[in-house]
């Protein structure tokens, strides 16, 4: 088992050899990405994230629900009120859902769906829950519809596969312009 001494000594190793000092709030590759909170799926590392590189979002299943789109709102303020640390360049969001995910075994358990979604139970099929690949294009339509803010973004939508550790594009890059 891991423990906190584990974690405190880990961290030292990462001050003394690691840590990169001066790091802007804003993300140096003006990448968001929304992936699951499965331990087999941290986005840094099959993604090979930079520190400081992208913001992150984890959650169950690596879903764009509501709660995600008030965080990605949220972000967006604090990236606003730090607009001198705001790198050129348009902004890419990243969707990334993976194989064997935990989430396909909460199907059964329709109420706490409907409400992880905020969704009336006859909504549920339209997730894709069970579905990788058609989740994460579900979530990438999510973001065409529902994000705005003024400016130009490009959103994609992969697929990890946890028995491979290759990345799928499901949904290429696809520019986006906001009102």
């Amino acid at each position: 088992m891991t423990d906190t001494n584990d974690l405190t000594e880990r961290n030292a190793e990462f001050a003394a050899g690691r840590f990169v000092d001066g790091l802007s709030i804003n993300p140096s590759g003006n990448m968001m990405v929304v992936g699951c909170v499965d331990p087999r799926v941290d986005p840094a590392h099959v993604l090979g994230l930079k520190h400081g590189e992208a913001a992150v979002i984890r959650n169950v299943g690596g879903r764009v629900t509501p709660a995600t789109l008030r965080t990605m709102v949220m972000l967006g303020k604090v990236g606003q009120a730090n607009a001198d640390g705001r790198h050129a360049g348009d902004w890419n969001l990243v969707i990334l859902h993976h194989t064997d995910c935990g989430m396909t075994d909460l199907a059964p358990f329709l109420d706490l769906l409907t409400e992880y979604f905020e969704i009336p139970a006859h909504e549920l099929d339209a997730k894709s829950v069970s579905d990788p690949i058609g989740s994460v294009r579900v979530d990438v339509d999510v973001i065409k519809h529902e994000i705005q803010g003024g400016s130009a973004f490009l959103v994609s939508g992969l697929v990890y596969d946890v028995t491979t550790g290759l990345v799928e594009t499901v949904v290429a890059p696809t520019t986006l312009r906001t009102e």
